[in-house]
C-alpha cells in the first residue's frame, strides 16, 4: 500500500505526539515524549505484519490514551507495554528507568510465556486471566489492554483469515463487553464494529452501504427533528446542546439478527443525543420531547433514577416521527456525559493540569466481582469461560426488599439472587417472591424485580439446583456444599458423579486388567475443557473418551477404569460394547446443567444473493443459537459454499435450526458435519 508508514516517516509521527499533550504540565510532557523516543530504540528494526515500523503501535496506543485524558504513568505504560515482552531489556533494568508504578501497569498486560504449554488457548486464556487479576489491583491495566486492542483490530486486514476470525472473536466476546462495563461506549463501538467486519463481512459492508447512501436523507430529517426540540426547548429557558448521529454497525446488525429483519425494514437506525445543565431538565425535556412525537410502548429507560453498575446515567426514549419513522432520543447532563464517553478513564480527567483522583477498585461492581474470583481454584479456560458468562454478557437489575440494586446477568434465578446476598442465604433457601408473589427458585428474574428469600434452618442445596443457576459464585457454594455434606454425591465443574470417592478407588484396584483406550490421549488433546478432579483430598479423576467426545446435553455413562478414575462416554457410543465387565463397573453420573452450551456443525451451499448470511444467522438466532464461525465463498460453480458453526443451549434445536435453513429460498442445500 502506498499510505504505508516508514522508518522516515517516525520523526513526524513523535511530532505529532508531542502535539496532542495540551492537558499536560510541560515536565509531564517531557516525561512522556521521553519514554516515546526511548521505545523508538527499542523497537527500532522490528516490524508489523503490514511492514511499518513496530512503534507505530505503542504510540497508536499511547495517543488513545492521551483521547481519555490518562494520566502521566498510564500513557508512558502505554508507549512501553510491549518493551520487557519483546526486547532484551530486562524488568529490573526497566523499573529502574520508570518506576514500579509502570513496571506494574506493563507487567499487568505482558503475554504469558509457558514453556511446555499444552495448547496455545491455555496460554491465552492464562494471559488474559494474569490481565484480569492485574485489573482488580489497578483499573488502568485494563485501559491499556482495550487501547491496544483498537489499534490491533484496525490493522487485522494484514494478518490471515483465520487468525482475524479468532482475534475477532475475542474481541467481541470479551473486550468489547468489558469496555461497556466500563462505561467507555465509544471505544466499545469501535470494537464492536471492527469485530463485525470480520466475523461478517458481508453483512458489515452492505449496512456501511446502506448508511452511506441514506446519509443525505437521513441529515435532511434529523435537521428537522433537531430545530423543533431547540425551538420547543428555548421556549422554556432551558439550553442544550443536542447531538445526531446514525447508530453503530454493530447495533444495526444485532436489530437485524434479534428481529429476523431485513435492512431496509429497520427504521430506528437514527439516534438524537440532548444535552443540559440539570437533572431536572433532563425529565422537563423528556416531557417536551413526548409532546413533539409520540412515544414507542415499553421503550423507556431511565437509567439517570437506576444507573448501570459503572454510573452511566441517561433517559432514553424512543418516538415516532414524520412518516411513521422511528427514533432513539438520549437526554442527559453534561456531567452524565462526560461519565458516559470517558467511563471510568474519567476518573483520571485532567482540570488545570491537575488529576482529578484516583478510583477505587472497590467503587467498581465489575471489579468486585472479579475480585472474588480471583482465589477460586478453577482453570484457566473455565476461568474465561466464567468471565464471558457472567461478567460481560447482559445484566438484569433487581432490588432487595431494601432498596438496594443488585446486578446479575440475563437469566439469574432467585437461586443467584439468595447466593448475591450470602452463601447462607442461598444454602438454606426454601422460596422466592418477586414483587410479594411468590415465584420458583428456577425461574429467571426480570429487571426492576423486588426480590425476597424465604429461608430455614432445616433447608439445604439439592443437586438439581446446578442446573437452573447462572452465576459462578452460586454454582461454587453448591458445589463446595454437595461435596462437603454427600458422600455418594460429587459434583465438579460440569459433571455431577453418584457414587462416592472411596467406592470408586476401591473399584477402581479390582479392574487391574483393564485400561481404556479411548481416553489414552484426552489429557494432552483436550485438557483445557475436559479432565476434571472431584474432591479436593480425594483426587478422583474424570475423563471423556476421545472415542465418541460427550459434550454438555448429550446422555452420558460413566464407569470405573484403572488409573484413570471415571471415563465418561456417549450412552450410544459403539465401544461400550467392546469394554469388558461394562455392566459391573458402570456409575451413575449426570450432567451439572443439561442446558449449557453445545456446538454443531453444519455445511451450506446457496444462491448468489445479498443478504444470505444473516439470513442464515437469523435461522440460529430464532432458536437462541450463537454463531462461532462462518464462512461462504464462491465455488467453481458460482453458488456460495461454506461451513457454520454454531452454539446451542439445548442440543434438540440443531435438527429446527436445519430446517429453517432450508425454508431460505435461495439455500439449495444444508448438511450436518459430525
Amino acid at each position: 500500500m502506498n499510505n504505508l508508514i516508514t522508518e522516515d516517516d517516525i520523526d513526524r509521527i513523535l511530532t505529532d505526539l508531542s502535539k496532542q499533550l495540551g492537558i499536560y504540565t510541560e515536565d509531564e510532557k517531557s516525561r512522556i515524549m521521553s519514554a516515546a523516543k526511548w521505545a523508538c530504540d527499542q523497537h527500532r528494526g522490528q516490524k508489523r505484519a503490514s511492514g511499518e515500523p513496530y512503534i507505530i503501535h505503542p504510540i497508536s496506543v499511547a495517543e488513545t490514551l492521551i483521547k481519555l485524558k490518562m494520566d502521566v504513568p498510564t500513557v508512558i505504560g502505554g508507549l512501553l507495554h510491549d518493551v520487557i515482552e519483546d526486547t532484551d531489556i530486562t524488568e529490573e533494568e526497566f523499573t529502574e528507568l520508570f518506576g514500579e508504578e509502570v513496571t506494574t501497569l506493563v507487567n499487568g498486560v505482558t503475554k504469558i510465556s509457558i514453556v511446555n504449554v499444552q495448547s496455545k488457548s491455555i496460554q491465552e486464556s492464562e494471559t488474559i486471566r494474569k490481565m484480569f487479576l492485574a485489573m482488580v489491583k489497578d483499573i488502568r491495566v485494563i485501559l491499556i489492554k482495550l487501547a491496544d486492542k483498537k489499534h490491533n483490530m484496525g490493522t487485522l486486514h494484514y494478518l490471515r483469515p483465520d487468525k482475524q476470525q479468532r482475534i475477532a472473536k475475542e474481541c467481541l466476546d470479551i473486550y468489547a463487553p468489558l469496555a461497556g462495563k466500563l462505561g467507555i461506549y465509544g471505544l466499545k463501538s469501535e470494537l464492536e464494529d471492527a469485530s463485525l467486519k470480520y466475523l461478517d463481512k458481508e453483512s458489515y459492508y452492505k449496512i456501511k452501504s446502506f448508511v452511506s447512501d441514506k446519509k443525505k436523507k437521513r441529515q435532511q430529517f434529523l435537521a428537522k427533528i433537531e430545530y423543533n426540540i431547540l425551538e420547543a426547548t428555548k421556549e422554556q429557558n432551558i439550553t442544550i446542546d443536542v447531538k445526531s448521529r446514525a447508530k453503530h454497525f454493530y447495533s444495526i446488525y444485532n436489530k437485524m439478527v434479534e428481529k429476523n429483519k431485513d435492512l431496509a425494514d429497520i427504521y430506528d437506525l437514527l439516534g438524537l443525543r440532548i444535552l443540559c445543565s440539570t437533572t431536572l431538565e433532563c425529565y422537563n425535556i423528556l416531557g417536551i420531547v413526548h409532546s413533539l412525537w409520540s412515544p414507542i410502548a415499553g421503550r423507556f429507560k431511565d437509567y439517570i433514577a437506576m444507573p448501570k453498575e459503572n454510573n452511566y446515567q441517561s433517559l432514553h426514549t424512543t418516538v415516532m416521527g414524520e412518516k411513521g419513522k422511528t427514533f432513539e432520543v438520549q437526554i442527559r447532563t453534561f456531567k452524565m456525559n462526560q461519565t458516559a464517553e470517558y467511563g471510568i478513564a474519567a476518573h483520571w480527567l485532567y482540570k488545570e493540569g491537575k488529576k482529578d483522583g484516583h478510583v477505587k477498585p472497590s467503587d467498581l461492581a465489575v471489579i468486585n466481582k472479579l475480585k472474588t474470583w480471583s482465589d477460586v481454584n478453577i482453570d484457566s479456560v473455565e476461568y474465561i469461560n466464567t468471565v464471558i458468562g457472567d461478567l460481560l454478557q447482559d445484566s438484569i437489575y433487581v432490588y432487595t426488599p431494601k432498596g438496594d440494586i443488585i446486578e446479575l446477568p440475563k437469566g439469574a434465578t432467585a437461586l443467584d439472587f439468595a447466593y448475591h446476598i450470602h452463601s447462607q442465604i442461598g444454602d438454606r433457601c426454601v422460596g422466592a417472591k418477586a414483587n410479594n408473589k411468590i415465584i420458583a427458585l428456577t425461574k429467571p428474574l426480570k429487571s426492576s424485580q423486588i426480590i425476597s428469600i424465604m429461608t430455614s434452618e432445616s433447608a439445604h442445596p439439592h443437586v438439581n439446583w446446578l442446573k437452573h443457576v447462572k452465576t459462578a459464585r452460586a454454582k461454587s457454594k453448591i458445589r463446595n456444599w454437595l461435596n462437603a455434606h454427600h458422600e455418594s454425591v460429587h459434583a465438579e465443574k460440569s459433571v455431577i458423579v453418584k457414587a462416592s470417592p472411596s467406592k470408586i478407588k476401591e473399584e477402581s484396584e479390582h479392574f487391574d486388567t483393564f485400561i481404556d483406550t479411548s481416553v489414552e490421549h484426552q489429557e494432552v488433546t483436550n485438557s483445557e475443557n475436559n479432565s476434571i478432579i472431584i474432591g479436593n483430598e480425594n483426587n478422583i479423576l474424570v475423563s471423556f473418551a476421545n472415542c465418541c467426545h460427550p459434550v454438555i446435553g448429550d446422555k452420558i455413562v460413566g464407569f470405573v477404569s484403572r488409573g484413570r478414575g471415571v471415563i465418561v462416554h456417549k450412552k450410544n457410543c459403539p465401544n461400550l460394547s467392546g469394554i469388558n465387565e461394562f455392566e459391573e463397573r458402570q456409575i451413575s453420573i449426570s450432567w451439572e446443567a443439561e442446558k449449557l452450551n453445545t456446538v454443531r456443525k453444519c455445511r451450506v451451499t446457496a444462491k448468489k444473493t445479498p443478504g444470505i448470511f444473516s439470513e442464515i444467522e437469523g435461522s440460529l438466532k430464532k432458536y437462541k443459537a450463537h454463531l462461532i464461525s462462518g464462512v461462504l465463498d464462491e465455488n467453481d460453480r458460482g453458488m456460495l459454499e461454506g461451513n457454520f458453526t454454531m452454539e446451542l443451549t439445548n442440543g434438540e434445536d440443531f435438527k429446527k435450526i436445519l430446517k429453517s435453513i432450508r425454508t431460505i429460498p435461495t439455500i439449495a442445500y444444508v448438511q450436518e458435519l459430525k
